[in-house]
């Protein structure tokens, strides 16, 4: 909703099941939310997405319409429908359920192609599928020669397959473009291809349409262009750690290995020592890529309280700010392991200066469960344990600590109620929020789960 979409079908958080996610969710008979209100539905995830984006398109294929559909399958945990996965039976649980996610997938993809064609929208509807990164699962059975599987410098982290169709604007397939392009190409592409107003920005990829429809018309500007992937996963990125600078055929992996993909695909053989000056003229580029994404790193993201748009704010322990890994899973909210680490703070922007009551929960509200309660585990879906399928341990709660900025406010509770709270009075501004409890024994553990609403101004 906030990017502006009229429409949204979602779970929350980077996969099903993760902390920010409606609680218990497993793949299958899930509650998501729909406008940000939660809705249950019956039925396999990647089905329900594929069958909420076909109700959108029926009802608004009379205008001009953009429906993105992003599925969190394949990625783990993994857990497809018995029958997708059945073909793939000579494999184990994992590999059988990862490969039933992509069939599932592909028979979605044509299906909605299929009903574009019916709904006589694919002449002149731009239809496009890619993913979003390397393979995380397959890499052992097939993957292209390449080296390195998802998160990785090498091709098999980043490389991905790119499909488009658009009959109106000259593109029906069986055309294949061996030239680099990137993900960042897409938006500028569009803009061309429906002829909307670029507003002078500058974005950082390419109008790549004239490549779409002449891919044998290579000018130097496609020859020379340069493509750079850095992906760290920590807070603060280090410079030429897990990177990728390309140029056409040419990888530069980490500033200091140089591959040739065309008579090297697996990465083999460093090339570096014998082409000295391309690898100083990519790490150039790599630089000047530097200068211009590394001031931002000290610029932490802040989220908003107080705000008329989101009131109240739901805060997940998935989002701190913590000398190590948060929990991001449910699974790790149910075991709650080595509870001395599980604390962090979350950066926040007080919207409006006023009174705000701030929860603190062991539990997620949904749940319906008490700060003292173990929680028994719940089923687990077809293919095996889900983060739900697991005792949630208990903590005899006796204190509550809410920390703002340089204050501090402490209550002894019973633990036999769902949240502590507190009415608190915030100044508008940038600030820190940590929460905490402390067991009868002393233990000491983060509030996984926070809520904070404005209450009067």
């Amino acid at each position: 909703e906030d990017r502006g979409f009229d429409q949204v079908v979602c779970h929350r958080g980077g996969g099903v099941g993760q902390t920010p996610d409606y609680w218990d969710n497993a793949y299958f008979d899930d509650t998501y939310f729909v406008n940000s209100t939660p809705k249950k539905f019956v039925g396999y995830c990647t089905d329900i997405w594929f069958n909420e984006a076909a109700s959108f398109i029926k009802a608004n294929k009379a205008t001009p319409f953009f429906a993105y559909i992003a599925t969190n399958a394949p990625h783990g945990p993994l857990h497809s429908p018995p029958a997708d996965a059945a073909a793939y039976a000579d494999q184990n649980v994992r590999i059988a359920n990862f490969f039933g996610m992509i069939a599932n997938l592909d028979r979605n993809v044509g299906q909605l192609f299929q009903l574009l064609k019916d709904e006589r929208l694919a002449q002149n509807t731009i239809f496009i599928f890619m993913t979003d990164n390397g393979t995380a699962s397959g890499e052992k059975i097939y993957n292209s020669a390449m080296r390195g599987k998802k998160a990785s410098a090498y091709e098999g982290g980043h490389r991905v397959p790119c499909f488009w169709y658009y009959p109106a604007g000259g593109l029906t397939g069986g055309i294949d473009i061996d030239t680099l392009t990137s993900v960042t190409d897409i938006m500028p592409t569009l803009i061309n291809m429906c002829n909307l107003p670029n507003e002078n920005i500058i974005f950082d990829g390419d109008d790549i349409s004239t490549l779409l429809r002449s891919p044998d018309k290579i000018d130097d500007h496609w020859n020379q262009r340069v493509v750079i992937t850095d992906s760290q996963r920590v807070v603060k990125p280090v410079q030429w750690r897990n990177c990728a600078t390309m140029m056409n055929k040419w990888r530069l992996i980490n500033g200091k290995e140089l591959y040739h993909l065309e008579s090297d695909p697996g990465q083999k053989k460093n090339l570096a020592s014998t082409h000295p000056e391309l690898v100083q003229r990519l790490r150039t580029a790599y630089d000047e890529f530097w200068a211009d994404v590394s001031p931002t790193f000290n610029q932490d993201v802040k989220i908003y309280l107080g705000d008329e748009r989101e009131n109240p704010v739901n805060l997940t322990c998935h989002d701190w700010i913590s000398n190590s890994p948060p929990p991001w899973n449910q699974a790790q909210i149910r075991s709650a392991e080595k509870p001395e680490t599980l604390v962090g703070f979350w950066n926040i922007d007080v919207r409006t200066a006023g009174t705000y009551r701030v929860q603190l929960s062991r539990w997620p509200k949904e749940s319906g469960h008490n700060l003292v309660d173990e929680v028994p585990a719940s089923p687990p879906s077809p293919g095996g344990e889900t983060y739900r399928n697991r005792l949630g341990k208990s903590f005899d709660i006796r204190k509550a600590a809410l920390t703002i900025g340089d204050q501090t406010w402490k209550v002894a509770i019973s633990g036999d109620q769902p949240s502590a709270n507190f009415d608190v009075h915030l100044p508008a501004g940038e600030t820190r929020l940590s929460a905490q409890f402390q067991t009868v024994d002393g233990t000491r553990i983060g509030a996984f789960y926070v809520v904070a609403e404005l209450l009067d101004r």
